[in-house]
């Protein structure tokens, strides 16, 4: 017996074939325990346990499907939505007899007319006889109907948990949250708790997440973690935890590829920090982050940028005009370019793109354009702070120069943001509009960096056919402290033709 424990206390984790989830329990459910996942209807149980399942079929595990509520029917035809096949897994179905002609070689029982412990002999029997390393019970509030009290209900599950204790083999126990609210019978009697939720916004695509509640012995990733339901199962998106990553890199600035705004920002871009370029609408924000994205693939390196506010041909089209011409970078795999819609995407999804594209692809630039439509992927701004506060804290940790676009309200005058994210940012571009001599200019300041002396002047910059070029330091700006400043006509040397 004290060999029997030892052994099972030392087995590898049972992986669940769904990477991120192995990931939030640190490699996978410890093996041969009772494990409760639960959620509403349409939450994704069925597909994480048919993950399960075929996870172990893949490691030459017997597994085992006991439904009590859906037919062999209904479970092949959500395997082949996913594109799986489940043959070589043992389908044990407790539903009426009608739905099944007499040539069907499964065990047939009737839930409705027995009583519930000959219904939990027959799921023993079944066990018995296949002797399967995963069991998958589908779902239990049929078995809370057939018990008819708590008490029984409970005795009645302690039995099916002290005879899998005595077995070697994984099971997952799915409940649809039936019972009273606050009823945690289950969560006492399992081994571990995942939790899946989903919800529906005012618009847009409904949000799913999932927490571990409760896994004994096991230091996890708690809190709630991101998913989504795609062709080949469950895809989940543990949430960044930036003090669990590290990396060697080198900090010696690069340069944005305008010797005017490498001065402006003391030499450079400096790897492992992070740029905000903010301003109103039209001065040149996106362009500046192209500027800086194409120098650096122009030193051989890889960048990711993630477009939330302007359609992919656009930007394309826009930057090629200036000179900047993105495809050949997109064509030989420099340059990821993705185009987000912040109303189907969830915050999680988002920091597991940038997480890939950083430790898969390589990355060593990272390009938000923009904040503004990032923010409405969030349920709430505080929401939004702690991620972007987490992502940001990752990107540094890697080495990666990350640029952020933020827009703000108006063109002249007082402007303002509905977001201010500025302190969790290491440098602050600011880009405004001025007047001068009858012409509507642009001009660039860096208000704020922290890692280097950086140049306290305002530049003009103007874009042309030709890209982007930088003036000299202008001096004839007043009332700049107020927020609406004035820029009065002197000696200075005006970019020409702006």
């Amino acid at each position: 017996m004290n060999d029997t424990t030892t052994g099972r206390e030392h087995a590898a984790p049972t992986q669940t074939g769904i990477a991120g989830l192995d990931h939030i329990l640190r490699g996978g459910l410890p093996a041969y325990r009772l494990y409760l996942v639960e959620g509403t209807p349409g939450t994704g149980k069925t597909t994480l346990a048919l993950n399960f399942l075929l996870e172990g079929r893949k490691r030459g595990e017997t597994g085992l499907y006991i439904t009590l509520s859906e037919t062999a029917d209904e479970l092949h035809s959500v395997a082949h939505s996913h594109g799986w096949s489940l043959d070589d897994i043992d389908l044990f179905e407790l539903v009426a007899e009608n739905e099944f002609s007499i040539e069907n070689e499964q065990s047939l029982l009737h839930p409705s007319e027995v009583e519930l412990g000959e219904t939990v002999a027959g799921i023993i029997e079944q066990v018995e006889r296949i002797d399967p390393a995963r069991v998958v019970l589908d779902s239990l509030s049929e078995l809370r109907l057939l018990s008819q009290s708590a008490l029984r209900y409970r005795r009645q599950i302690l039995a099916l948990k002290h005879f899998f204790a005595k077995r070697d083999c994984t099971v997952l126990m799915l409940d649809d949250r039936t019972s009273e609210p606050g009823d945690l019978q289950l969560h006492s009697i399992a081994h571990g708790v995942v939790s899946l939720e989903q919800s529906a916004s005012a618009f847009g695509s409904e949000r799913r997440r999932l927490r571990v509640i409760k896994m004994r012995g096991l230091k996890y990733r708690g809190g709630y973690h991101d998913f989504t339901i795609e062709q080949g199962g469950l895809c989940v998106y543990p949430r960044l935890i930036a003090s669990e990553h590290h990396a060697e890199f080198d900090p010696a600035p690069v340069s944005t590829g305008l010797a005017g705004l490498d001065r402006l920002l003391g030499n450079g871009l400096v790897p492992g920090t992070n740029t905000l370029i903010t301003g109103p609408a039209g001065v040149g924000k996106t362009t500046t982050a192209v500027k800086c994205l194409v120098a650096a693939l122009e030193r051989g390196a890889r960048a990711a940028y993630y477009l939330f506010d302007e359609r992919l041909a656009t930007l394309l089209q826009r930057s090629a005009a200036l000179g900047m011409d993105l495809r050949p970078y997109l064509e030989n795999g420099q340059l990821t370019l993705r185009q987000i819609d912040p109303a189907e995407l969830s915050p999680g999804e988002f920091s597991g793109s940038v997480q890939e594209a950083v430790e898969t692809d390589g990355a060593s630039m990272v390009v938000i354009d923009s904040l503004n439509a990032y923010m409405h992927s969030m349920p709430s701004d505080n929401f939004l702070v702690l991620q972007m506060h987490e992502l940001l804290s990752y990107l540094s940790q890697q080495g990666i120069i990350s640029l952020m676009i933020l827009g703000q309200h108006g063109v002249l005058g007082d402007l303002r943001s509905e977001l201010d994210i500025s302190y969790l940012a290491d440098t602050v571009m600011l880009m405004r509009f001025f007047e001068a001599e009858g012409t509507v200019r642009k001009s660039v300041s860096v208000i704020k960096t922290r890692t280097s002396d950086h140049e306290r002047t305002i530049r003009e910059f103007d874009i042309n056919a030709s890209g982007l070029t930088i003036g000299e330091p202008l001096t004839g700006f007043a009332g700049v402290l107020s927020g609406n400043p004035n820029y009065i006509p002197g000696n200075d040397k005006l970019l020409k033709d702006a």
